[in-house]
């Protein structure tokens, strides 16, 4: 399928999903910048967090806290260590969801769809490597043919990863919602089935992120830091059933491989870094995961810093690769949750 602005415009999916959601994605961006205003906010402005009582620094911490550890003694085939490849289609939502049409920019976001990829495909395909593509609703809405390229293998699987990109924390509860639902609504059309994994965009978690996750059935998340190997997520305390992939920024090749950023790196450093990652998951015997953006990992540079570390991995006895879901439902088997 062509990967031409003008030819995906003219599809009859985009075309009526574009105006569907023209209105949608205005509303959006209006509520992005938005900060909800309450009591409690304003309290807590006067009260500084020196002058807290403990318990309610306790019930601050454990509102979203890591539970039980659910790595389990082995992974599939006899697997000593899981390889999780991630990828955020993010492309031209980076800037809209500022509200940015800046073209430049735009342009660098189409780069992701139109060349990179395809790219990061084909690699793995070439190496017969499962991965997880999370993506926002309107980055596929506005570049179908990208759920034909990630589904034409049977390997990969595609999770939510917001509407616009939209940074939850600054939304009220309500507009968190409406643009989840419709999210997942806009998916499960795209791809033909519900999808079961969630990502925040900018793994950006406000305090309903984890209930709405839960109200709507998500067999698991990949947005929170608290360790290396999967676990259950606690909420105040209690066990809710949803498992956690957690992620880190150092196994992010957002923040380093952005040229323009302060935090850049040479993506050969940065190798060693991923490298030295994965040494030290294989000798604990528990998981890798990265987290990958085609619109950066995807260009000529960096695909050969992906392709060398994939041989790297593949040299070791015992690496099983596999997608989020794929890794989610064997901790769950082996741990008897429901």
């Amino acid at each position: 399928m062509t990967t031409e602005t003008g030819d995906i415009l003219m599809s009859g999916l985009t075309q009526s999903y574009i105006s569907r959601g023209l209105a949608l994605v205005l509303c959006g961006l209006a509520s992005a910048g938005a900060t909800p205003t309450t009591a409690t906010a304003a309290q807590e402005a006067d009260d500084p967090p020196w002058r807290w009582s403990e318990a309610r620094v306790f019930e601050a911490v454990n509102r979203v806290r890591a539970g039980r550890d659910l790595n389990p003694d082995s992974w599939p085939d006899g697997g000593r260590v899981a390889v999780l490849l991630s990828f955020d289609v993010d492309n031209e939502t980076v800037w809209l969801r500022n509200g940015d049409t800046n073209v430049g920019g735009l342009s660098q976001g189409e780069y992701g769809s139109r060349v990179a990829l395809g790219r990061v495909v084909d690699l793995l395909d070439e190496y017969e490597i499962a991965a997880s593509f999370f993506g926002p609703a309107l980055s596929f809405t506005l570049a179908p043919h990208q759920i034909g390229m990630i589904q034409a293998s049977g390997r990969h699987e595609i999770g939510v990863h917001g509407w616009i990109h939209e940074r939850n924390a600054t939304l009220p509860r309500e507009e968190e919602e409406r643009l989840l639902r419709m999210a997942v609504e806009r998916m499960t059309e795209l791809i033909g089935e519900r999808p079961v994994g969630y990502r925040a965009p900018s793994w950006n978690f406000s305090d309903a992120t984890l209930d709405l996750l839960l109200e709507m059935d998500f067999l698991y998340d990949s947005s929170l830091m608290a360790d290396d190997r999967p676990y259950e997520i606690n909420a105040n305390g209690q066990p809710t059933g949803l498992v956690e992939l957690p992620v880190d920024w150092i196994l992010d090749d957002a923040p380093l491989f952005n040229p323009l950023g302060d935090r850049y790196a040479n993506p050969r450093e940065v190798l060693q870094v991923f490298k030295d990652e994965f040494d030290v998951a294989y000798e604990e015997g528990t998981m890798f995961l990265l987290t990958m953006h085609p619109h950066y990992i995807g260009h000529r540079s960096r695909i050969v810093i992906l392709r060398e570390l994939i041989e790297h991995m593949r040299s070791k006895p015992g690496v099983w690769f596999g997608t989020h879901r794929d890794a989610v439902e064997w901790v769950r088997a082996q741990a008897s949750m429901p």
